[in-house]
């Protein structure tokens, strides 16, 4: 792989890393409830689901840096899939933009540079 390619997987790992950390240790957290725009009790009853949330972003992470420890490009592909399906699936079913472009697009962009 590129550096410009190993470059980007980071980035992509790194924003999972966030939302793990967001989801697993911030959620009732001000700044958990401020990135999620919920309230204290909504949070409270849904911190379980949430953190099992975040360890699925941490084994996003995992497999995204195992592909550079081992420099597999077809590691990456797989990894870089699965954070888009997640992405394009998060934005359908949030009704968000947003989640497309911040966790989609990176990976999207990642992955076309890889396979071009």
């Amino acid at each position: 792989m590129t550096t410009i390619e190993m470059l980007l997987i980071v980035i992509v790992a790194s924003i999972h890393c966030y939302f793990l950390i967001l989801e697993m240790f911030l959620w009732t957290k001000p700044r958990g409830l401020k990135t999620f725009k919920m309230d204290e009790a909504f949070a409270k009853k849904t911190k379980v689901l949430a953190a099992n949330q975040g360890l699925y972003n941490g084994f996003l992470t995992a497999g995204l840096l195992w592909s550079l420890i081992e420099d597999n490009t077809a590691i990456a592909l797989f990894f870089l899939s699965c954070v888009i399906v997640a992405g394009i699936y998060g934005s359908i079913s949030l009704n968000k933009k947003m989640v497309f472009y911040i966790q989609a697009m990176p990976a999207i962009i990642a992955l076309i540079l890889i396979i071009t």
